[in-house]
C-alpha cells in the first residue's frame, strides 16, 4: 500500500538514508563496544567490562528502533555487515588496543554517532517528521552522555 504520513516519498527517502548512515553506525559501535567488552584487561578490568556491557546493551535496542523507523518510513533497513561497512563513519580498531585506547576509541565512536544524528535533523525537521526528530533527539542525548562518562575515564 501506498504510505500516507504527511511527508512527501523524496523527503521520506532522505530521512531513511539519513537514518541507515545512523543505524550502520549503531551496529558498528555496538560491536566495537562488545569486542572490547570481551578483551578490556587491566586494573580498571570490572569497571570497563560492566560499563561496556551497559553501553552494547543500549546500542543493541537503539539499533532496533531506527531499523523499524526505517521501515516506517516505507523503505527497507541495511542488515549486513556489507552495507553497514560502506554507510558507516566508524572504523575498526587493529588488534587489541590498551584499556585507555579502548576509552578513547569509544568517546570517538559516541561522537560521531551524535553527530550523524545531528546531521540528520535539518531533513527530519524540514519534512515536519516530529517522530524521527523525537528519535535523533533521544540518540544525541544518550551518546553525548556516553561520551562524556567514557571521557571522564581518561586524563
Amino acid at each position: 500500500m501506498k504510505i500516507n504520513i504527511g511527508i512527501n516519498e523524496d523527503q521520506r527517502k532522505a530521512i531513511a538514508h539519513g537514518l541507515s548512515v545512523l543505524l550502520a553506525d549503531t551496529y558498528t559501535l555496538y560491536l566495537k563496544t562488545h569486542n572490547y567488552h570481551w578483551n578490556v584487561t587491566g586494573p580498571m578490568f570490572q569497571t570497563l567490562h560492566t560499563l561496556f556491557e551497559t553501553q552494547y546493551n543500549e546500542l543493541a535496542l537503539a539499533v532496533d528502533e531506527i531499523a523499524e523507523r526505517i521501515r516506517a518510513l516505507g523503505e527497507f533497513a541495511p542488515g549486513s555487515y556489507k552495507e553497514y561497512a560502506k554507510l558507516t563513519s566508524i572504523k575498526e580498531a587493529d588488534g587489541i588496543p590498551t584499556a585507555e585506547e579502548m576509552i578513547k576509541d569509544l568517546v570517538k565512536g559516541q561522537e560521531a554517532i551524535a553527530k550523524t544524528a545531528r546531521s540528520i535533523v535539518p531533513t527530519a525537521d524540514d519534512a515536519s517528521d516530529e517522530v524521527t526528530l523525537d528519535l535523533l533527539t533521544q540518540r544525541m542525548t544518550v551518546h553525548e552522555k556516553n561520551a562524556w562518562m567514557l571521557r571522564s575515564l581518561v586524563a
